[in-house]
């Protein structure tokens, strides 16, 4: 990217802060965890192997067995307002 003049703007005295992380589930069951696994793992600046190796470990393995085991681990700490990320993220946003 290379810089383009008029981008910047002055210095003013606000703050801004921003919330990032890397994402949930929708809900702790095995469906929805596999959708949220399928797309995080899919994205290569997440996994960096050579991309027909890595589709065939994540549809061939990783898919099929890890979304079960990682809903189950869910299932233990999720809550009535969601996943805790989801929820602690809203709450700290809501404070800021």
């Amino acid at each position: 990217m290379r810089y383009q003049r008029g981008l910047l703007r002055e210095a003013t005295d606000r703050t801004g802060v921003l919330l990032v992380n890397l994402g949930t589930p929708e809900a702790p069951t095995v469906s929805a965890v596999r959708r949220y696994l399928g797309e995080f793992l899919h994205d290569q600046r997440v996994v960096e192997l050579t991309r027909w190796i890595w589709c065939l470990i994540l549809h061939g393995i990783v898919l099929r067995f890890r979304p079960k085991k990682s809903a189950a681990a869910y299932t233990k700490i999720w809550s009535e307002t969601g996943s805790p990320l989801m929820s602690l993220t809203r709450a700290l946003a809501e404070r800021l």
